[in-house]
């Protein structure tokens, strides 16, 4: 049984057709006491079926916890959006943790774009705020099911 219907792995897929770069998720998940964690596994192997530009690799929050330190993951599911470059994974900090399913979906696809364009879209005076930051900045965004 798939988790996407027609209708939005349609409109999905034309979405897709925007992708400029490849992207690269990584899934991290765990075998015991993991709510959602084979829902997301199989929602982002859905997605990356829609494009060739997309890619999924699997990892295990325990098995791998040196991967899910490298990339900051501490809770499963875990997702990390990522670019490919001639193999390498280049990490933009993009992450989620749980199911990004309801609205959280769309925020999925949209970050999927994002980082196939390579460009954050942010006008030159952010980024010129961003590039004067002398600390590093941890931004979360929490949301709950309704």
């Amino acid at each position: 049984m798939t988790l996407l219907n027609d209708n939005v792995t349609q409109q999905v897929r034309e979405v897709f057709q925007q992708l400029k770069e490849p992207v690269h998720i990584l899934f991290f998940g765990q075998k015991a006491n993991c709510d959602y964690c084979d829902e997301t596994r199989q929602l982002v192997e859905e997605v990356a079926a829609l494009s060739d530009k997309l890619s999924v690799e699997m990892y295990d929050l325990q098995d791998d916890a040196e991967t899910a330190a490298q990339y900051h993951v501490d809770k499963a599911p875990g997702l990390v959006i990522a670019a490919k470059e001639d193999g390498q994974i280049q990490d933009f900090g993009i992450r989620y943790a749980g199911i990004p399913s309801g609205h959280e979906f769309t925020s999925l696809i949209q970050d999927v774009l994002l980082v196939s364009s390579r460009d954050s879209s942010l006008s030159p005076q952010t980024r010129d705020y961003l590039k004067s930051l002398k600390e590093p900045v941890y931004l979360q965004v929490f949301v709950t099911p309704t």
